[in-house]
């Protein structure tokens, strides 16, 4: 009988990894009081912070709030699974599991926080210059190639730690990262010019473009294409790598922009009124908001008309279009010639002067 009860106790020894019943609740109470505790600081830090979010606060104070609230349940488990076995005496292989497990979810929590960090500071960064969008183009790919700095950097710590020769792994990753690259020379190609417009921004997301015979206005830069709107409403894709190769012509960043417009009069205006025509089309361009009068000159003595050329600006096109400059210009040109009796030359009208005496001689 005593051996029965002896056997039955060394199998619930081993059962219990050699700690008692009481020794094993005590880490449950432990790991169970150390999740509460966490839990309960972070609901209150978390409420504390909440008021610290606007803007009128520092970045220090905001990060931390939300950082706090981007804290994951498993960071919890890990710390609370960690001070638990302390109270515990484990053989040595589950306690090296239990180290690397509790070190990995740490592992993961910093990279969630770090990532976290980064795109935070974008952000806040993008909200700090308002209606400046440098960063709108850019804020995806900087965001995604520092996680993936963090969570590489991470990986390599993680592995340091469950035992695994770095340095034969660093250096099997170099010859094989060489043949990966080779392979994936196009998508690392179209990654790195993703990266040469997020950091030289030679345009940003709301900037018309003008590529080789593609016109349209930036709508999104990603990591392997950049997408426009073309006028006639349909988005065109293309190619980061091939944007880089192309040239380029961005009228977002455009000061101001040319109107050049050619005016044909007829012969038969007096010569004062000729005269006087420069000096006219001058006063209605001066008169029109945002615009910058360059010149205006008779230029060319044509077969059928006199050729005046005006030359003329619109600043900030961006917010003043071109067009609607052109509309008022045109508007009051023909509003100042009607009233002043200038007539306007027409081809028509000189090929049928010729054909006259032809029909005559018949």
């Amino acid at each position: 009988m005593g051996d029965y009860f002896t056997h039955k106790l060394d199998a619930i020894q081993r059962l219990l990894l050699n700690n008692s019943l009481a020794d094993w609740l005590i880490a449950g109470v432990v790991a169970v009081a150390v999740w509460s505790a966490l839990w309960i600081l972070r609901r209150i830090t978390a409420a504390h912070y909440e008021k610290h979010l606007d803007a009128q606060h520092r970045m220090p104070l905001r990060l931390i709030a939300y950082l706090i609230g981007n804290t994951r349940q498993f960071l919890f488990f890990a710390i609370a699974l960690d001070a638990a076995q302390s109270s515990l005496t484990l053989p040595a292989a589950l306690r090296h599991i239990v180290t690397n497990t509790v070190l990995i979810l740490i592992l993961l929590q910093v990279g969630l926080w770090a990532g976290r960090s980064v795109r935070f500071y974008l952000e806040m960064k993008q909200l700090e210059r308002g209606a400046d969008q440098v960063f709108a183009g850019s804020l995806d790919i900087i965001n995604f190639v520092s996680r993936m700095l963090i969570w590489s950097l991470l990986i390599l710590v993680a592995l340091d730690n469950l035992g695994v020769n770095i340095t034969a792994l660093l250096a099997g990753l170099g010859v094989g990262g060489v043949a990966v690259a080779l392979a994936l020379q196009n998508i690392l190609g179209d990654l790195f010019a993703s990266l040469s417009i997020a950091l030289d921004k030679p345009f940003v997301v709301g900037d018309t473009l003008v590529i080789d015979v593609f016109t349209g206005k930036v709508e999104h830069i990603g990591i392997k294409t950049t997408r426009l709107r073309s006028d006639t409403g349909e988005q065109i894709i293309l190619s980061n790598a091939d944007i880089l190769k192309s040239r380029v012509r961005n009228f977002g960043r455009a000061q101001e922009q040319r109107a050049l417009a050619t005016i044909r009069v007829t012969y038969d205006t007096a010569a004062d009124k000729l005269q006087g025509i420069p000096a006219l089309l001058e006063g209605i361009v001066r008169g029109q908001p945002n615009s910058r009068f360059e010149r205006c000159h008779l230029k060319t003595l044509g077969d059928s008309a006199l050729l005046y050329e005006l030359s003329y600006f619109v600043q900030q096109p961006s917010q003043n279009p071109l067009l609607d400059l052109q509309q008022a210009v045109n508007f009051c040109i023909l509003d100042e010639f009607r009233r002043q009796g200038i007539r306007f030359a027409y081809e028509t009208e000189f090929a049928l002067r010729k054909s006259e005496p032809a029909a005559q001689g018949r």
